[in-house]
């Protein structure tokens, strides 16, 4: 089975942990930790880095340190995963759902301004699968109606709006360095900001709240969200190289996409002249005319030996916010025919010209 990730860990990266290893450096604690804050803030454009577990955990902090009050709203795209609303649902404020144009899958920047209210406090962009959501509407409607831009970098490691980074335009920039992300950590997360009091509280609310000047008494809250100092040493090595990673990435898509780009039943990804996508994923829409949504087209795929992951489904339709009473009625087209169409063909660094060619000739077959 051609698997759909594997993470490229070469020999820089287990250098690192064995000095964790050698030196008893191992928990949250270590120069790994500051190093890889350091580098991946400069390489994004952000004066600080703070990195934690996970990207779900850089979420929470990250709308917390906005100190949104219960009914407090923020929009974004219905089309993401669950780790954005229920960042924002953990808040006691409210998500408030856009769909999603169909191009980019990214949140229609069109539809946001009819969203906002009274009680609306940040837009959160999720920028989807390597391409860049359009910034400058978003950005000029935080300015208008003054909101907060919480920027959900997960997914677009080395991506680029307008010749900027992506992680570079939110007031707080949140990234995931899961072990299928471009940069991994196996697990682990980073926030992204400007705004030294942002910094100082997401420090904070990621080491328990402990005070600086006395560490076992607390004024507030937090969580134990600290990424190890062996997970950092990981990553630090992998940013050293992630322009060669973009570039293989960007290479394995072009593959891809000429090989593919004659089957006029099959949406593929679009570069949209002002973003420079990383394909973090490949990601395809089949058409209804085939008679097969995804889920049929990712059995006929594994049948061939080829892994595949659906799309998102959108948070209108998850059960759990149904139960809290939220989004039982709303219904958003773009985000739910993706969600029922689309799925991510295998993507991994890992990945070889031989078995891009083999999941190509094996799509072909399927759709004739």
């Amino acid at each position: 089975m051609i698997p759909v990730n594997e993470p490229l860990i070469k020999e820089k990266e287990i250098e690192n942990v064995l000095e964790c290893l050698k030196t008893g450096w191992i928990s949250s604690e270590g120069k790994f930790i500051s190093e890889f804050e350091q580098k991946w803030a400069q390489y994004c454009g952000k004066k600080h880095g703070i990195a934690v577990s996970n990207g779900t955990t850089a979420l929470e902090v990250a709308i917390k340190c906005l100190d949104l009050a219960p009914g407090d709203e923020v929009i974004l795209s219905s089309f993401t995963i669950i780790s954005c609303a229920q960042a924002v649902v953990y808040a006691r404020a409210v998500p408030v759902l856009v769909d999603s144009e169909p191009r980019t899958w990214n949140m229609d920047v069109a539809k946001i301004e009819e969203k906002i209210t009274q009680k609306t406090r940040a837009i959160m962009p999720v920028h989807i699968y390597g391409h860049s959501c359009d910034m400058d509407p978003i950005l000029a409607l935080a300015k208008k109606y003054n909101l907060k831009v919480i920027e959900d970098a997960a997914e677009v490691h080395g991506a680029e709006y307008k010749g900027k980074k992506c992680g570079s335009f939110g007031d707080l920039s949140c990234f995931s360095f899961y072990a299928n992300k471009i940069i991994t950590t196996g697990e682990g997360g980073m926030i992204l900001t400007d705004n030294d009091e942002y910094a100082d509280k997401s420090r904070s609310l990621k080491n328990l709240c402990f005070r600086p000047e006395r560490r076992f008494y607390h004024t507030e809250l937090g969580n134990n969200f600290r990424l190890t100092n062996m997970q950092a040493a990981i990553g630090s090595a992998q940013i050293d190289r992630i322009e060669a990673i973009v570039e293989k990435k960007r290479k394995m898509a072009k593959t891809y996409t000429d090989r593919l780009r004659h089957i006029k039943t099959l949406q593929l990804p679009v570069e949209e002249p002002w973003a420079k996508n990383v394909y973090w994923m490949y990601g395809v829409v089949i058409n209804e005319s085939t008679g097969m949504d995804a889920v049929s087209f990712a059995k006929k795929l594994a049948d061939k030996g080829v892994a595949t992951r659906p799309f998102f489904l959108g948070m209108h339709e998850q059960p759990v916010f149904h139960e809290m009473g939220l989004f039982k009625s709303e219904r958003y087209p773009v985000c739910e025919r993706i969600a029922r169409q689309g799925l991510y063909l295998p993507s991994g660094l890992t990945l070889t010209d031989q078995q891009i060619e083999m999941v190509c000739t094996a799509v072909e077959e399927i759709l004739g």
